[in-house]
């Protein structure tokens, strides 16, 4: 949710007020206008209005400026819903409607591939303009997301900032609220505000994760579970003392918050004997498999979103019991074990050994004996792994990280997979890929969007690849 902003070289400043006509918006969700023969970038613009800007940078191929008001307003333009729009950096596009905000996705997808498949393959392959779109994927609006790391910042008189990152600087914007996440989270800033100012021990805190799990205290007999209980982390700089322990227990009981503390070396919940297994935290999928996770590993923040991508990912697999499967990037199992009860067996492999035991573990708490899981290097050479000899894979799904998987999607046209679902965080790699999976023989099947960051810029896509 925070965005970081490194200073540009020096540009020439204007501070002139123009009245320009906005064309479009840049991949970024930034209008885009022309002004003395060069773009002109405004923040806040859309197609189609009439703005008046104060140029506040210029350079030799473009320009920047910040609106200050509209005398033509877009018919797709609405309210802001949150108090923060336009200080906080962590959504880009409150002021456009929902359908626009997908159009603008869509759109920002189809130009990517454009400049990714080379004049051939577009002809032979693919139209990029006319890319197969399914329904997208979408879930609430707002209140959806259900993990987020909080920055604090302490002035000189120690006096705490809580929030998030304004935009174009490293600087928080004090947050009162944030609607994009899930209640409770999302009035916490005031609570976590007024804590923090009665701190003994001043300017010891880091930031803040904040995240929406069900969890079981293991170190109680009973095994206690909660479901949708408030995880706080606090990343602590310096030692508590006692008097600061008591008052985060007291708020912690007060408004039912399980707190666990980083020193940095390792994880404890507060008031416990410092012990890494005194909780578990882990979220239910739909089709009740439950997948555990610590409070650093990677989710899906987006649990409605979450689960239609795992129903959509079987069903345009089409995923028979006769099916041997190759999950890619597998991370804890969120795919591998929804794929392994429909399949004949399910092979997942992850580069980071301590995410393939938490993997394995999934599937053991979850009764699942047919899903083995791997660790490889998935950006390296792997074909002559034994776990890719030892199987005939029927099908692959692959979900990387932002930097997609250009090596494995070579290699998996190297095995000649028939059917490859390729789930994507970053537009531009995933354009790179598919132009490397449709010039060795496979045809782009179906494409669709998951709005997994409604409100934001961020485009989240599910492509099916056969040959």
């Amino acid at each position: 949710m925070a965005n970081f902003y490194k200073a540009s070289v020096k540009a020439k400043q204007s501070n002139q007020l123009v009245m320009v006509s906005v064309d479009k918006l840049d991949i970024n969700g930034v209008g885009v206008a022309r002004w003395q023969n060069k773009p002109l970038f405004i923040a806040g613009a859309l197609p189609n209005e009439m703005v008046k800007v104060k140029v506040i940078e210029q350079k030799n191929k473009y320009a920047r400026a910040k609106l200050i008001s509209i005398s033509k307003q877009s018919d797709s333009r609405v309210t802001p819903h949150c108090q923060h729009f336009g200080v906080c950096g962590g959504c880009d596009l409150q002021m456009l409607s929902i359908a626009e905000q997908l159009d603008f996705k869509k759109t920002k997808v189809s130009e990517l591939f454009s400049r990714s498949f080379s004049a051939q393959q577009i002809v032979n392959k693919l139209e990029a303009k006319d890319l197969p779109w399914q329904d997208s994927i979408v879930g609430t609006a707002w209140n959806y997301r259900r993990k987020a790391r909080i920055g604090v910042q302490f002035d000189k008189k120690c006096q705490a900032t809580i929030g998030f990152r304004q935009k174009l600087t490293n600087q928080l914007a004090s947050i009162k609220s944030c609607p994009v996440l899930v209640e409770p989270l999302n009035a916490i800033f005031p609570l976590l505000k007024k804590l923090l100012a009665q701190l003994t021990v001043k300017s010891s805190i880091g930031h803040i994760e904040v995240i929406q799990a069900d969890i079981i205290k293991t170190n109680s007999p009973e095994k206690i579970q909660t479901d949708n209980q408030v995880v706080l982390v606090i990343r602590q700089l310096r030692p508590m003392n006692n008097s600061d322990v008591e008052l985060w227990q007291s708020y912690a009981q007060q408004h039912c918050w399980h707190v666990i503390v980083d020193d940095g070396n390792e994880q404890f919940t507060l008031g416990d004997i410092k012990a890494s297994s005194a909780v578990e935290l882990s979220y239910t999928l739909k089709d009740k498999n439950k997948i555990y996770f610590a409070s650093n590993d990677f989710i899906q923040i987006n649990h409605q979103v979450n689960n239609a991508m795992i129903s959509q990912a079987l069903a345009w697999l089409d995923i028979s019991p006769t099916d041997n499967v190759l999950d890619l990037f597998c991370g804890l199992g969120n795919f591998s074990l929804a794929l392994a009860k429909k399949s004949k067996s399910v092979v997942g492999v992850e580069g980071v050994q301590v995410m393939v035991d938490k993997a394995c573990k999934n599937a053991e708490v979850n009764s699942i004996n047919n899903c083995q899981f791997y660790q490889a290097d998935l950006n390296s050479h792997w074909l002559l792994e034994p776990w890719v000899k030892a199987t005939v894979f029927d099908k692959v799904l692959l979900d990387p990280a932002r930097a997609g998987a250009e090596q494995a999607v070579a290699q998996i046209a190297q095995l000649k997979i028939p059917s490859v679902l390729y789930v994507s965080c970053d537009p531009a790699t995933l354009a790179r890929d598919s132009a490397i999976l449709v010039s060795q023989g496979y045809k782009l099947e179906k494409i669709s969007l998951m709005d997994m960051f409604s409100q934001t810029k961020h485009v989240e896509t599910m492509v099916l690849f056969t040959q």
